[in-house]
Protein backbone atom coordinates (compact mmCIF):
# COMPACT_ATOMS: atom_id res chain seq x y z
CA UNK A 1 0.00 0.00 0.00
CA UNK A 2 2.83 2.53 0.42
CA UNK A 3 4.56 1.96 -2.43
CA UNK A 4 0.82 2.57 -4.06
CA UNK A 5 0.29 5.98 -2.49
CA UNK A 6 3.67 7.02 -3.13
CA UNK A 7 3.63 6.32 -6.72
CA UNK A 8 0.53 8.05 -6.46
CA UNK A 9 2.48 10.97 -4.57
CA UNK A 10 5.12 11.00 -7.83
CA UNK A 11 2.54 10.99 -10.37
CA UNK A 12 0.37 13.96 -9.13
CA UNK A 13 3.50 16.47 -8.44
CA UNK A 14 5.75 15.32 -11.00
CA UNK A 15 3.77 14.13 -13.93
CA UNK A 16 0.04 15.82 -14.03
CA UNK A 17 -1.44 18.76 -12.02
CA UNK A 18 -4.76 18.17 -11.44
CA UNK A 19 -7.11 21.70 -11.73
CA UNK A 20 -10.56 23.02 -11.28
CA UNK A 21 -11.96 25.18 -13.79
CA UNK A 22 -13.38 28.25 -11.95
CA UNK A 23 -14.70 31.58 -13.92
CA UNK A 24 -16.61 30.98 -17.00
CA UNK A 25 -13.10 32.94 -19.36
CA UNK A 26 -12.61 29.87 -20.92
CA UNK A 27 -16.67 28.84 -22.08
CA UNK A 28 -17.75 27.59 -24.39
CA UNK A 29 -14.21 24.70 -23.72
CA UNK A 30 -13.68 24.78 -20.80
CA UNK A 31 -16.73 25.01 -17.97
CA UNK A 32 -16.72 26.33 -14.65
CA UNK A 33 -16.74 23.60 -12.16
CA UNK A 34 -15.35 21.06 -14.25
CA UNK A 35 -11.84 19.44 -12.90
CA UNK A 36 -8.87 18.89 -15.66
CA UNK A 37 -5.38 17.14 -15.83
CA UNK A 38 -2.75 19.14 -16.94
CA UNK A 39 -0.08 17.10 -18.58
CA UNK A 40 3.42 18.83 -16.86
CA UNK A 41 5.69 16.87 -19.23
CA UNK A 42 4.22 17.91 -22.50
CA UNK A 43 6.63 21.26 -23.13
CA UNK A 44 9.69 19.02 -21.60
CA UNK A 45 10.74 18.25 -25.33
CA UNK A 46 8.30 21.17 -27.29
CA UNK A 47 7.52 24.30 -27.05
CA UNK A 48 3.77 25.71 -26.38
CA UNK A 49 2.02 25.68 -29.85
CA UNK A 50 -0.83 28.46 -30.96
CA UNK A 51 -3.64 27.13 -30.03
CA UNK A 52 -2.94 24.81 -26.99
CA UNK A 53 -4.81 25.68 -23.41
CA UNK A 54 -2.40 25.93 -20.99
CA UNK A 55 -2.20 26.06 -17.59
CA UNK A 56 -0.48 29.18 -15.82
CA UNK A 57 0.20 29.03 -12.54
CA UNK A 58 2.06 32.22 -10.22
CA UNK A 59 0.54 35.24 -12.34
CA UNK A 60 1.68 38.25 -11.23
CA UNK A 61 2.80 36.57 -8.12
CA UNK A 62 -0.60 34.76 -7.20
CA UNK A 63 -0.62 31.52 -6.16
CA UNK A 64 -3.42 30.34 -8.26
CA UNK A 65 -3.63 28.30 -11.87
CA UNK A 66 -4.96 29.85 -14.86
CA UNK A 67 -6.13 27.95 -17.81
CA UNK A 68 -5.78 29.66 -20.91
CA UNK A 69 -5.05 29.47 -24.69
CA UNK A 70 -1.91 30.38 -26.26
CA UNK A 71 -2.55 32.57 -29.21
CA UNK A 72 0.60 34.47 -30.11
CA UNK A 73 4.39 32.85 -29.59
CA UNK A 74 7.92 34.59 -28.29
CA UNK A 75 8.62 37.17 -30.99
CA UNK A 76 5.30 37.53 -32.63
CA UNK A 77 3.22 40.56 -33.01
CA UNK A 78 -0.13 40.63 -31.28
CA UNK A 79 -3.20 42.83 -31.57
CA UNK A 80 -7.05 42.76 -31.02
CA UNK A 81 -8.98 44.68 -33.55
CA UNK A 82 -13.32 44.38 -33.48
CA UNK A 83 -12.79 40.72 -31.23
CA UNK A 84 -10.12 39.59 -33.86
CA UNK A 85 -6.96 38.47 -32.67
CA UNK A 86 -4.19 39.15 -35.60
CA UNK A 87 -0.63 37.88 -35.12
CA UNK A 88 2.22 39.43 -37.67
CA UNK A 89 -0.43 41.48 -39.12
CA UNK A 90 -2.87 38.76 -40.02
CA UNK A 91 -6.10 37.55 -38.78
CA UNK A 92 -6.01 33.77 -36.99
CA UNK A 93 -8.76 31.40 -37.44
CA UNK A 94 -10.27 30.84 -33.51
CA UNK A 95 -13.10 28.04 -34.16
CA UNK A 96 -13.60 28.05 -31.02
CA UNK A 97 -14.71 31.80 -30.27
CA UNK A 98 -18.53 31.32 -30.26
CA UNK A 99 -19.26 34.93 -29.24
CA UNK A 100 -16.78 38.37 -29.86
CA UNK A 101 -17.44 41.83 -27.74
CA UNK A 102 -15.62 44.74 -29.97
CA UNK A 103 -12.36 43.98 -27.78
CA UNK A 104 -8.95 46.32 -28.87
CA UNK A 105 -5.41 45.68 -27.73
CA UNK A 106 -2.98 47.39 -29.38
CA UNK A 107 0.20 46.06 -31.17
CA UNK A 108 3.03 44.62 -29.07
CA UNK A 109 5.93 42.64 -29.89
CA UNK A 110 6.23 39.48 -27.47
CA UNK A 111 9.68 38.81 -26.53
CA UNK A 112 11.84 36.15 -26.69
CA UNK A 113 10.72 33.81 -24.51
CA UNK A 114 6.47 35.24 -23.80
CA UNK A 115 3.38 33.91 -25.30
CA UNK A 116 -0.08 35.49 -25.45
CA UNK A 117 -2.77 33.81 -23.70
CA UNK A 118 -6.56 34.49 -23.48
CA UNK A 119 -9.81 32.79 -22.74
CA UNK A 120 -11.86 31.54 -25.12
CA UNK A 121 -15.05 32.99 -24.31
CA UNK A 122 -14.31 36.79 -26.15
CA UNK A 123 -18.15 37.94 -25.38
CA UNK A 124 -17.31 39.19 -21.45
CA UNK A 125 -15.93 42.68 -21.55
CA UNK A 126 -12.39 42.76 -21.62
CA UNK A 127 -12.00 44.17 -18.53
CA UNK A 128 -13.06 40.87 -16.55
CA UNK A 129 -10.40 38.62 -18.36
CA UNK A 130 -7.22 37.77 -16.70
CA UNK A 131 -5.18 37.77 -20.22
CA UNK A 132 -1.94 39.09 -21.38
CA UNK A 133 2.15 38.19 -21.55
CA UNK A 134 3.31 35.50 -19.80
CA UNK A 135 6.63 34.33 -19.79
CA UNK A 136 7.80 30.45 -20.63
CA UNK A 137 8.74 29.57 -16.79
CA UNK A 138 5.04 30.28 -15.57
CA UNK A 139 3.39 27.62 -18.07
CA UNK A 140 3.14 25.07 -15.89
CA UNK A 141 2.16 22.45 -18.98
CA UNK A 142 -0.65 21.34 -21.30
CA UNK A 143 -4.25 20.53 -21.02
CA UNK A 144 -4.45 16.92 -21.24
CA UNK A 145 -8.38 15.95 -20.70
Amino acid sequence: IFLLVLAVFITLQWLVVIVRVTGISMEPTLRDGEIKVVNRLAYRSRSPQRGDIVSIGELKGQRDMYMKRVVALPGETFLIRNGYVHVNGERIEEPYVLHRASWYHPQIVLGSDEYMVIGDNRGMHITDHKFGRVERQFIVGKLWF
